[in-house]
């Protein structure tokens, strides 16, 4: 049968679809590149925001406007949430829900037969061979949410908290990190609770800790982080060189009385003293965030108080969301819904922020040294040079021209200018 797989959404989607992939293709079947090739299509949707779950169902009308004759299954959290709407939708005719998602595979092929009895060297032929055209690969150590954040709807649609075994979690890496991966991003919808469900407080260092000493990955990074499940000595663990300098530590607004409506368990004080503490331990991290503009209550008052702090932490990136009002929330209801035009000049402004943070963050680079994976070839001119892009362990984007592809691989070169989305890099290094 040939499968064809999309997803929208965060990392964690990104992650279980590649898990998919490999489960199919361990079961015989083939990934196909477009949905006209597809006997099936699983799509898996998100509903993060009103637009998410418009871009959930523009994704699936698409792909059945492409192959009228392919069956659809759905999943993830819009198809959690909504599936008498999902259902609705020409093509689909399964859904399966966040809880049985890691199971999607044998449900689908209605099978019992546990996937890991399937001969493995078929897929190892493929990890081997780059035919997933992956660099990075997505590994899901965690679902779940026992918060109770006022905007959210990822508790709804992911269920409670819960962690994948520890051996599990090592093992995909081993396999991944054998198979020519460069790096592994680990993800989960609350990452730093990694352990908790098993009462382990310290799990996902601990987790980290497994990874550095049993397997061979060159770099591991982690996904969103929230920022009060990390004790100061955490970071000690940046003393390995493999871990990448990049944390996303999701602030969601930088005042404190519109963190309190949000139920967020931190507060300016304490995300400013945890900043501190990992920017003292981890030379040149960068540190990126997320905001909800025009939260219900945020005053311009609030809004400005926010600014302010955000701009002193001087964040790398900043990745702003228009508040979205999602059913089945308590901010939904709450009074004070700020107007589409302030949340839109909101964002603006943060945007604009966010801007200047990169720039500045991307220029303490320049005429330095930096190690890049270089993850894809985005064109060739017309006399053989070829145009590389990748990414620093910071999570910089990097451009350089080389006489070869270098894709999938590591090398140190020389940061020489800013470009418009990162560095550009002279060719300053001998090619193996």
């Amino acid at each position: 049968m040939n499968v064809y797989l999309e997803t929208t959404g965060c990392r964690l989607n990104q992650s279980e679809i590649e898990t998919i992939a490999r489960q199919f293709r361990q079961a015989g079947h083939t990934i196909v590149g477009s949905a006209a090739e597809a006997d099936l299509c699983v799509v898996n949707t998100c509903t993060v925001t009103r637009e998410a779950a418009r871009s959930s169902r523009t994704m699936i009308r698409r792909l059945n406007r492409d192959n009228p004759g392919a069956e659809i299954v759905a999943t993830g959290c819009y198809a959690h949430v909504s599936p008498d709407a999902v259902e609705s939708l020409p093509g689909v005719v399964r859904i399966v829900d966040n809880i049985d998602k890691d199971r999607l595979v044998p449900l689908v092929l209605i099978s019992d037969t546990p996937l890991d009895i399937f001969d493995r060297e078929p897929l190892d032929r493929e990890f081997a061979s780059g035919a997933l055209g992956r660099t990075r690969a997505f590994v899901k150590v965690q679902d779940g949410c026992n918060n109770r954040c006022t905007f959210c709807v990822t508790t709804i649609a992911r269920g409670p908290g819960r962690s994948r075994p520890l051996d599990d979690v090592v093992r995909e890496i081993q396999v991944l990190a054998a198979s020519g991966y460069q790096e592994a991003v680990l993800t989960g919808v609350h990452l730093g609770s990694y352990g908790h469900d098993r009462g382990e407080r310290d799990g996902l260092a601990g987790l980290i800790r497994a990874i550095l000493d049993q397997t061979d990955i060159p770099r591991l990074r982690l996904s969103s982080l929230e920022p009060w499940d990390l004790a100061p000595d955490f970071f000690s663990l940046w003393t390995d060189a493999r871990l990448c300098r990049h944390l996303h530590l999701p602030l969601q607004s930088g005042c404190d009385a519109t963190l309190r409506r949000m139920g967020r368990r931190t507060s300016q004080a304490a995300f400013g003293a945890l900043v501190e503490a990992a920017r003292a331990q981890i030379p040149d991290l960068a540190i990126s965030t997320d905001l909800i503009a025009g939260f219900p209550g945020e005053t311009d008052a609030e809004f400005e108080a926010g600014y302010e702090f955000v701009r002193v932490m001087d964040f790398m990136k900043l990745h702003v969301f228009r508040y979205s009002a999602r059913a089945g929330t308590v901010a939904a209801r709450m009074p004070g819904q700020v107007p589409a035009d302030v949340k839109k000049a909101r964002s603006a402004r943060l945007l604009a922020l966010s801007d200047e943070g990169a720039r500045r963050f991307w220029a303490r680079f320049v005429g330095r040294d930096v190690s890049v994976l270089w993850e894809q070839v985005t064109g060739v001119s017309a006399e053989g040079i070829f145009h590389n892009t990748g990414l620093t362990d910071h999570y910089i984007r990097v451009e350089m021209d080389a006489p070869r592809p270098l894709t999938n691989m590591i090398t140190t070169v020389r940061a020489d200018s800013a470009a418009y989305h990162g560095l550009r890099a002279a060719l300053e290094f001998v090619l193996p």
